[in-house]
């Protein structure tokens, strides 16, 4: 809920190092993980949908904001997590998908879109036009992109109020936004943003929020998006060296109600996520590395199963997964480069995991289904579980988790979520 939002963040600005992590995949093997792993914790659990997953039209998962909700409560009540707990964001709401548009037709498009996400019921809303349109002039300045998100707020405003909505989204803002899923491109040295840059960004939507007439939400745009110099490509992660950010954590000093968004917080390490939540990156965003986790599951029990179940039953999952994504490259061939094997390698184990985007395919959830049903039938045994699984045959060893092709697969998923547990519980600084 919006509410738990606030709190926590007013929490954090009077010196308690609370944050949240957003989790920004559509998955339902992640959700249920996700959620699970919240009720283990006793904690809120915020899951996002993100503009190209879900949208008016369907997204590239066919679910629109109200479909994906219905989800994700559906999983929370089977895995017994209280409504309450349950947060739902929206994240790189604009014109993202339409980019190829001209502005005021993308646009259209954007303010239809936030709309959609607010009358669902979505407790949190990430304003980002930061992306150009065809018919811009490059660069945007931070007067266009703030423009635009005020009239995206200006109309999730009026959606809430029309709902009756018993709270206000709250929101998020932002300039320096990095690409949804990863860089595309190999990374070199990663600067943080200069707190010039941030003043300019904040001082652009105060201004547009006024003009628009909804500077009364301001006390509800909790977190500004900044680069903190973290980032991952294919095969790369630059790790937060908060020494880069010093000046920069100075900026929100004098908003009571904003802190800092972090995205592409993916494969960093527990003590570096930790760092950021200490520096006052509330927000901390993990997405492609939960499906890059479930897969390294999924796998490892497709080596199981090629070791257990005889080669005509078997489910093929890693073959077709490739034959799929080699059929239908659209998806990753823009973004893998090099020759054939160095494209087969990034198409099943980059860091980006464009392999996701194919994760709904009707022949690979078959596949998928086929394994888990395959090792559900049997008894893993534990050395097979120690060769591929080491984690997880830890914690069967212990009683901890159930030898079941399922459950080891969340588990997985839950080996990234911990990390963000560790780094955004604030009993847990100085364990």
């Amino acid at each position: 809920m919006s509410v738990k939002l606030l709190d926590m963040v007013r929490a954090h600005k009077f010196g308690t190092p609370v944050g949240i992590a957003a989790v920004c995949s559509a998955h339902p093997l992640v959700l249920r993980a996700a959620i699970a792993q919240a009720v283990e914790d006793g904690t809120p659990v915020l899951i996002e949908a993100t503009s190209n997953q879900v949208d008016q039209f369907g997204g590239y998962t066919g679910m629109r904001p109200a479909d994906f909700r219905a989800l994700c409560l559906s999983i929370a009540a089977e895995e017994g997590l209280p409504a309450d707990r349950l947060i739902l964001g929206g994240d790189h709401l604009g014109p993202n998908r339409w980019q190829s548009e001209p502005a005021e037709q993308a646009m259209a498009k954007a303010l239809d879109l936030v709309a959609a996400y607010v009358a669902a019921g979505y407790d949190k809303i990430h304003l980002d036009c930061s992306m150009a349109c065809a018919d811009d002039t490059l660069p945007l300045s931070d007067e266009v992109v703030a423009e635009r998100a005020a009239r995206m707020l200006a109309v999730a405003e009026r959606t809430a109020a029309d709902a009756g909505l018993a709270h206000r989204p709250v929101y998020v803002i932002g300039t320096e936004v990095p690409v949804p899923g990863g860089a595309h491109e190999e990374l070199g040295e990663l600067r943080a943003t200069s707190p010039e840059a941030a003043r300019a960004t904040i001082a652009a939507h105060r201004r547009a929020f006024a003009e628009h007439g909804v500077l009364d939400a301001w006390d509800r745009v909790i977190a500004l998006v900044v680069q903190p110099a973290v980032e991952f490509d294919h095969l790369r992660v630059i790790p937060y060296d908060r020494s880069k950010t010093v000046a920069l954590r100075t900026v929100l000093d004098d908003e009571p109600t904003m802190l800092f968004e972090a995205h592409s917080t993916d494969y960093q390490l527990p003590e570096h996520l930790r760092e950021l939540v200490e520096d006052h990156w509330f927000v901390i965003k993990v997405g492609p590395g939960l499906t890059f986790n479930l897969r390294e599951g999924l796998f490892a029990l497709s080596h199981i199963e090629d070791e257990l179940v005889p080669a005509e039953q078997r489910s093929g999952l890693r073959s077709v997964i490739e034959s799929t994504m080699v059929a239908d490259p659209g998806r990753w061939a823009s973004y893998y480069e090099g020759d054939e094997g160095e494209q087969r390698i990034q198409r099943r184990y980059s860091y980006s995991d464009r392999l996701r985007y194919y994760l709904p395919d009707a022949a690979i959830e078959a596949a998928q289904e086929r394994l888990l049903d395959n090792l559900a039938a049997i008894e893993i045994p534990l050395p097979l579980l120690s060769q591929y699984l080491p984690a997880q045959y830890d914690r069967v060893l212990r009683g901890e988790l159930q030898n079941d092709p399922r459950a080891l697969a969340m588990d997985r998923v839950k080996d990234a979520l911990r990390a963000y547990a560790f780094a955004t519980n604030p009993q847990e600084v100085g364990a």
